[in-house]
């Protein structure tokens, strides 16, 4: 089983291309966005070193992390990111390394993904066999933001600012995929990269 890294700048179309492959291939995805999430959740040691570091305040009535009262702490105080993501960053990673074992062991799923805009620069190039860069025009992602979401083209350059270049992206990656046009032609791209490696569900 293949252990895959998906990323690319915002905008880029990372989760149309991942719904595609999770309804065409035997796989596991994971967004760690959302593992971020999970890991966090009472009972956890992130959780406990949440609240060790940050105080109860930040504790809402439901018994989780008041997502909005971490962000005004760390606002506050900007060397708690540091911090904070010492703590959430390992504890990504130690649930996605078990969930990859659970998924070798079961023998069900031929590929595992994970993704992220920040797989480079958390580590993960250590971690996966291969990472895959989606790549789409500039003018493309802005037009997609600013319609889909409803993003100022100001906001927009703001967050493309603190992304990685390009360059960057592609000099660090093993597998481009082009999806700057119609999603049909980025599915082409998937299915040679994947051709006689793995079966479609």
């Amino acid at each position: 089983m293949r252990f895959i890294g998906i990323t690319g700048g915002i905008g880029a179309g990372k989760s149309e291309i991942l719904d595609y492959i999770r309804r065409h291939y035997q796989c596991e995805i994971y967004l760690a966005d959302e593992v971020a999430h999970l890991v966090k959740q009472p009972g956890t040691e992130a959780y406990r070193e949440l609240v060790d570091l940050l105080g109860q305040d930040v504790v809402a009535g439901d018994g989780s992390i008041d997502k909005a009262a971490m962000a005004d702490r760390i606002f506050a105080r900007p060397e708690l990111l540091e911090r904070v993501n010492d703590i959430i960053h390992p504890a990504v990673k130690e649930y996605l390394l078990k969930r990859l074992e659970r998924a070798r062991a079961e023998g069900e799923a031929e590929l595992f993904f994970v993704e992220a805009a920040l797989l480079i620069e958390g580590g993960y190039l250590a971690l996966v066999d291969e990472m895959w860069y989606i790549y789409a025009d500039e003018a493309v992602r802005r037009e997609r933001l600013g319609r889909a979401r409803g993003y100022s083209q100001e906001k927009i350059t703001q967050i493309m600012a603190r992304q990685l270049t390009e360059a960057h992206f592609r000099k660090n990656c093993d597998f481009v995929i082009d999806n700057s046009g119609r999603l049909e032609d980025s599915f082409v791209q998937i299915d040679r990269k994947l051709a006689g490696f793995v079966r479609r569900a």
